[in-house]
């Protein structure tokens, strides 16, 4: 009600997208400053504004209804056999081309535990995770939170892509020389550690040419697919478009950049609970999945 007044600045217009009479939300909006003792809106050129009392109530009230929704969620769920929902995300992909296989792998083993793909830009992966808005992550990296704890589930390396047409796409590997003053597409450009900047750029002191930074992985290899560039990303999240052959995807050389993938949960969560028993599965499923493609 609050942030819908404010979005608009009109009681009339908030009230239509309530499905509220204006004379039935002014009436609600009096009583919640009547019950709260401070204004929520100011007016100003014949429209009203929030205070900063109702922005504060507003992005409280959003976190409060989002937790609120993934209760009723997970009650109904219960009301269909489902005694646990176990909410994974994943680290800068969103890659499930593996998630119907290993969701299908799991009911085998156990009927009462249903998982929820859960996509959280907004706050990042590890608050999220400590928040209790997501449950289980699939993380990179060496280092974990201390509130954390992990299970390896794989080794992948990074892999050069292009569009089939472009000069590199026929070469057997790519290196930095390669790759120097090529238009290059990042998802980030702040250095990590056991990434290509400092891994493969750095060393050799050779570095492509900057053309976007664009944070969404499945963007990146659109505009790959398209000609616009090339970038480095993990083989296993793109093995798709490599499959419809809509990008290639060459080794780094002279040294193959492995990123280790891991599943990170709380630490305090307890042996045998719901969310391990989802993280053993996964560190099973990817083990075989990654000997069978050895």
């Amino acid at each position: 009600m609050i942030r819908s007044l404010g979005r608009t600045g009109r009681v009339v217009d908030a009230a239509d997208s309530l499905g509220l009479t204006p004379s039935a939300l002014s009436h609600r909006i009096k009583e919640a400053e009547r019950r709260l003792g401070v204004p929520l809106f100011e007016r100003t050129h014949k429209r009203l504004r929030m205070t900063a009392a109702a922005e504060y109530l507003a992005n409280f009230s959003e976190k409060f209804l989002e937790e609120l929704f993934l209760i009723e969620d997970e009650v109904r769920r219960m009301n269909s056999g489902i005694d646990h929902v176990v909410r994974i995300a994943v680290e800068n992909y969103s890659a499930f081309h593996w998630f119907p296989g290993f969701l299908e792998s799991f009911r085998t083993q156990t009927e009462r535990i249903d998982i929820q793909i859960m996509s959280d830009t907004r706050r990042g992966l590890i608050p999220s995770l400590l928040d209790r808005h997501v449950d289980l992550a699939i993380t990179s990296g060496e280092q974990g939170h201390p509130a954390t704890r992990t299970l390896p589930l794989f080794k992948d390396p990074l892999v050069c892509i292009c569009a089939p047409e472009h000069p590199l796409a026929k070469s057997k590997t790519v290196s930095a020389r390669d790759i120097e003053g090529q238009n290059f597409i990042t998802f980030t450009k702040i250095p990590e550690p056991d990434q290509e900047f400092a891994r493969l750029f750095r060393p050799e002191r050779r570095y492509p040419t900057w053309t976007a930074s664009v944070e969404i992985p499945e963007a990146i290899i659109e505009l790959v697919a398209a000609n616009q560039g090339t970038s480095i990303l993990a083989r296993w999240a793109v093995e798709p478009h490599v499959e419809s052959n809509r990008i290639v995807a060459l080794p780094l050389s002279p040294n193959p950049i492995v990123v280790n993938w891991k599943c990170e949960f709380r630490s305090d969560e307890p042996d045998g609970s719901p969310v391990i028993k989802v993280a053993e599965a996964l560190q099973k499923w990817f083990g075989k999945a990654q000997g069978n493609s050895a």
